[in-house]
């Protein structure tokens, strides 16, 4: 394998595996100011307007966690684990705790996590709010969630993870199973604010039964030390669906391995991954993997960079059939702001600085599935500020 997409080593031992515990708020709306303002940019609010429940941990304490919604749970997984003995069917069966080095941490050092479940039949009225937080200096935090959508049920997360002002350095680890189940539909949309010294290494797998939706969406517009993440989706009932989008930045110093994979194993299966990146003097490397195990199924990867003054953009597309009667197919572009869209846009009275944020911003603006309305408006702040910055 090419020097250009190693994926960034992380030294263990450099981080410690306990922090102090944090209290319980059992008002949202009383937590830490400072905190308060993190989550408000990774769209957790404390208020908790216009949701349906919220899971915070900040370190390895749980230090908020209730659903406001009739059939759907939210709590800790040590507390998920005590009060659903069938939970053992789930953890740990969609991946292996010797998987690597991260996931056996999960296993050998865990510090909680969230389960969430919709039960069957339930359509959620508002997304849930979970945020993973680090607060404590090079403390290395270790998740493993669990969240299942019963068979026709609806359930969307919204998932903030971030730092407290003040940390310099950190690891998060976090090990994720989902199970989509027959006709039900899951949206998860993820939103990371970690810092330029942090580092991240989230593992998923997700399982889709029959008629059942996936759609994920993943943003990282902020600075940070390097993520590494490849989530794979296994779509193995008939007619079952996956989109995924993602919209990332890197500036200087920050590396950035992301992608996703999703195998179609059952007849009538789709998957659509959609990816856009920009660097400003980092490293990007986005990969999309799609796998077509059998006739009829349709599945399409696109992914699109920028490159800004200096820095690394690199595609790694894969199209894999293994039958007769499989369509797939990808589009992927790398380079730079196209000279006749600033004159363009100069001819119509811009200047060059403005026509070039106009195009960044449009670049990035992707029409991301399922975003509440207010969440899509800070998201949208949240471009413009990186926009500026980069320019």
């Amino acid at each position: 394998m090419s020097d250009v997409i190693t994926r960034k080593e992380i030294d263990l031992s450099a981080y410690r595996v306990d922090a102090a515990p944090h209290e319980y708020v059992d008002e949202l709306s009383r937590v830490d100011a400072g905190d308060a303002r993190q989550f408000l940019d990774v769209g957790v609010d404390p208020q908790e307007n216009g949701r349906g429940g919220s899971f915070i941990q900040k370190d390895r304490s749980v230090i908020h966690c209730k659903s406001c919604q009739p059939g759907i749970e939210i709590m800790g997984i040590s507390q998920a684990q005590t009060q659903h003995a069938w939970l053992k069917d789930y953890i740990w069966k969609n991946l292996s705790p010797e998987t690597d080095a991260f996931t056996h941490r999960v296993i050998e050092a865990p510090h909680e996590g969230y389960f969430i479940r919709s039960l069957p039949g339930v359509k959620a009225s508002q997304p849930v709010q979970a945020c993973l937080y680090i607060a404590s200096e090079k403390f290395s935090q270790h998740v493993h969630n669990i969240v299942i959508a019963e068979e026709n049920s609806e359930l969307h997360i919204i998932t903030g993870c971030a730092t407290a002002p003040h940390l310099v350095s950190g690891l998060h680890v976090g090990v994720s199973e989902f199970y989509v189940k027959k006709g039900a539909k899951l949206t998860f949309t993820m939103i990371h604010d970690w810092g330029e010294q942090v580092n991240v290494r989230p593992r998923t797998v997700t399982r889709v039964e029959e008629g059942g939706v996936i759609v994920s969406n993943y943003v990282s517009l902020r600075p940070v030390g390097s993520l590494q993440m490849f989530p794979t989706t296994y779509l193995e009932g008939k007619g079952a669906v996956a989109r995924f989008n993602s919209v990332l930045v890197a500036g200087k110093g920050s590396h950035l391995d992301v992608g996703s994979r999703v195998v179609l194993s059952a007849p009538d299966t789709r998957a659509e991954i959609v990816s856009r990146g920009i660097t400003s003097g980092g490293t990007i490397i986005a990969r999309g993997d799609l796998i077509g195990k059998v006739a009829g199924i349709k599945a399409h990867l696109e992914c699109k960079g920028l490159i800004l003054n200096e820095g690394l953009m690199h595609a790694i597309p894969e199209l894999s059939g293994y039958a007769p009667g499989v369509e797939m197919s990808h589009e992927a572009a790398v380079g730079k702001i196209d000279k006749r869209e600033i004159e363009y846009l100069m001819a119509r009275g811009l200047d060059e600085e403005t026509a070039i944020s106009t195009i960044v911003r449009g670049f990035l603006n992707v029409d991301i599935d399922g975003l509440p309305p207010a969440l899509k408006q800070r998201l949208d702040q949240t471009i413009a500020e990186t926009q500026k910055d980069m320019m």
